[in-house]
C-alpha cells in the first residue's frame, strides 16, 4: 500500500475507484485507520465505502498516530488532523474533494470544510461522535493513561504497548501513540527516554482542547454557522455517538441535510444510496 510524507510523518492511503474525489476521514478514535472503513459497526453492515466507490475515487488513509502511519508526540489538534487530509490531496495533486468523515472522523471532516472551504465540494458527516458521555469517556481516559504514567513510567507504556494489540479505547494505559510505538522502535526509544512532565502537560493538552464540549468536538459553532459548504448529516445512536450530536451539526451548518433514521434503518440498501443522492446531486 502506497506512503507520502506529510508535515514530516508517514502516511499510508489507499485510492479506489473512479470519478470525483471523495477523501475519507477514518472511524475509530484514537486508532482510525483505512481498513476501519470495511470492519467497523455500521460502515462494515452497510458497505458504504465499497458502494460509493463505484462513482468516486475513494481516498482513505491511517490517520497520524494510527495503524502504519507516523506520529509525534504533540499537542495533536482538529486541525493537525485535517491538514494531513489535505496534505494528502496536494499529494495526489488533487485541489477539491468530497470530504466524509465516520465516527470521531466527522470531527476531521467538519474542520476541513471550515480550514478549507473552497476545496470542499460537500461534507458527509456520519455518525459523528459526541455528546456528554462521550466527552466523560475521553477525560476518563487521559487521566487512566496519565495515572499509568505517573505510577510506572515511559518506558512501561511502551512494554504494555508491544505487549498486546490493545488500543487507547480498550487499554487506556498504551496512550494515543500506541500504534506508533508498536511500529517505529526510534519512536519507541525516545518516546521512553521523554519527560514524564513534558508528557503529562501534552496529555493535559489535548484532552482540555480537542474534548471541550457536550455537544461535537471540532470546528467552533460559530465557523459551522458561517459556513456555506453543502452538508449531508447521519445519526449515530449510542453512548459515543448521540443522537443530539447529529442534531448540533445539522442546526450549526446552513441548509444542510439531516437523513434522521435510526441506525437499524442504515442498511446496504438505503445508506450507500442516500449518501450518493447527495454526492449526485452537487456535482460539478
Amino acid at each position: 500500500m502506497p506512503t507520502t510524507t506529510i508535515d514530516g510523518l508517514r502516511t499510508r492511503y489507499e485510492v479506489t475507484g473512479d470519478g470525483p474525489a471523495l477523501l475519507l476521514f477514518s472511524p475509530g478514535g484514537f486508532d482510525a485507520t483505512l481498513a476501519n472503513w470495511s470492519t467497523h459497526g455500521v460502515y462494515r453492515a452497510t458497505g458504504l465505502v465499497e458502494a460509493l466507490a463505484t462513482r468516486y475515487t475513494a481516498i482513505a488513509f491511517d490517520r497520524r498516530e494510527s495503524g502504519d502511519s507516523g506520529g509525534r508526540v504533540e499537542r495533536v489538534t482538529w486541525a493537525h488532523y485535517a491538514a494531513q487530509g489535505a496534505g494528502l490531496l496536494d499529494h495526489l495533486g488533487i485541489e477539491r474533494a468530497f470530504v466524509l468523515g465516520g465516527c470521531v472522523g466527522a470531527s476531521v471532516a467538519a474542520t476541513f470544510g471550515v480550514a478549507y472551504p473552497e476545496r470542499t465540494a460537500g461534507m458527509v458527516l456520519y455518525s459523528p461522535a459526541g455528546g456528554a458521555r462521550y466527552r466523560m469517556t475521553q477525560h476518563r481516559r487521559f487521566a487512566e493513561h496519565a495515572a499509568f504514567v505517573a505510577a510506572h513510567g515511559l518506558g512501561a507504556v511502551v512494554e504494555r504497548a508491544r505487549g498486546s494489540g490493545a488500543g487507547f479505547g480498550t487499554d487506556p494505559a498504551v496512550g494515543p501513540w500506541a500504534p506508533v510505538l508498536r511500529r517505529d522502535q526510534d519512536f519507541a526509544t525516545a518516546y521512553a527516554a521523554g519527560d514524564p512532565g513534558r508528557y503529562r502537560t501534552v496529555l493535559e493538552g489535548i484532552v482540555r482542547t480537542m474534548f471541550d464540549r457536550d455537544s461535537v468536538p471540532g470546528p467552533e459553532p460559530e465557523d459551522l454557522l458561517t459556513l456555506d459548504v453543502p452538508a449531508l448529516v447521519v445519526p449515530g445512536q449510542d453512548a459515543s455517538h448521540a443522537r443530539s450530536a447529529a442534531w448540533f451539526l445539522h442546526e450549526c451548518l446552513p441548509g444542510s441535510q439531516l437523513w434522521d433514521v435510526g441506525v437499524a434503518e442504515q442498511t446496504a440498501d438505503t445508506a450507500p444510496a442516500r449518501v450518493l443522492d447527495f454526492l449526485d446531486s452537487h456535482r460539478a
